[in-house]
């Protein structure tokens, strides 16, 4: 999938030099978390809304140096490790740079959740299954297998929580031989925490899944 076009060209990029009067108005009249700060015109570092009450409007952004956070994309970075960098640094913006570190411009949460919702695995009719087994004991390429020797179509499958070395993972399959994919997955050690053919399913998931809620709300 190519995310290249979402880039957005239109926020700011401060460079070090710059008074920290110019981010200060940029967080007061904007909804990001992050913006860019270039030195020599390649990425020094974001400075977060987080720490707007620490900034004095007559200081250069250099002075804040220390505190700068450091994470970004480049155009080869996949959409769903954009997603992890929102989630993991909390940021509802993300800076994408060339090859040489210059900021090309950056991605937007939003954006990506909407590319997310708009992938097969939410757009495809099939059947929903939330499943959880030791993390040392599950495979996808296993769960695959369970799936197409059950003549079933996979769709798609990702991980939905973690927690005490157990696994949750939602998948969506084909409507066929449902039962007999759900079946599969109990001889298989696997618990079923959900189990659903109704698309209703999807729509709970798009509003109230906690992996989306890791992202809609930053």
């Amino acid at each position: 999938m190519s995310i290249e076009s979402h880039i957005i060209h239109t926020i700011p990029v401060f460079d070090v030099q710059d008074l920290l009067e110019e981010p200060i108005h940029f967080f007061k009249n904007s909804i990001y978390s992050h913006v860019a700060v270039t030195e020599d015109q390649k990425l020094l570092g974001l400075l977060s809304e987080n720490d707007l009450e620490s900034f004095e409007k007559g200081e250069k952004i250099s002075s804040f140096r220390t505190n700068l956070e450091s994470f970004y994309a480049s155009r080869e970075t996949s959409w769903l490790d954009v997603l992890e960098l929102f989630s993991r640094n909390e940021a509802n913006l993300i800076p994408v740079l060339d090859e040489e570190a210059h900021v090309l411009g950056y991605y937007d949460l939003n954006d990506f959740v909407g590319v997310f919702i708009d992938t097969p695995f939410f757009k495809e009719p099939g059947a929903i299954l939330v499943v959880a087994k030791g993390i040392k004991d599950y495979s996808f390429s296993e769960i695959a297998q369970i799936v197409e020797s059950n003549n079933t179509k996979l769709i798609g499958a990702f991980i939905t929580d973690t927690r005490s070395e157990v696994v949750q993972i939602t998948i969506k399959v084909g409507t066929n031989n449902f039962s007999e994919v759900v079946n599969t997955f109990r001889r298989y050690n696997y618990s079923i925490l959900y189990g659903n053919k109704a698309d209703q399913f999807l729509e709970d998931l798009k509003e109230r899944s906690d992996y989306l809620d890791k992202f809609l709300n930053v």
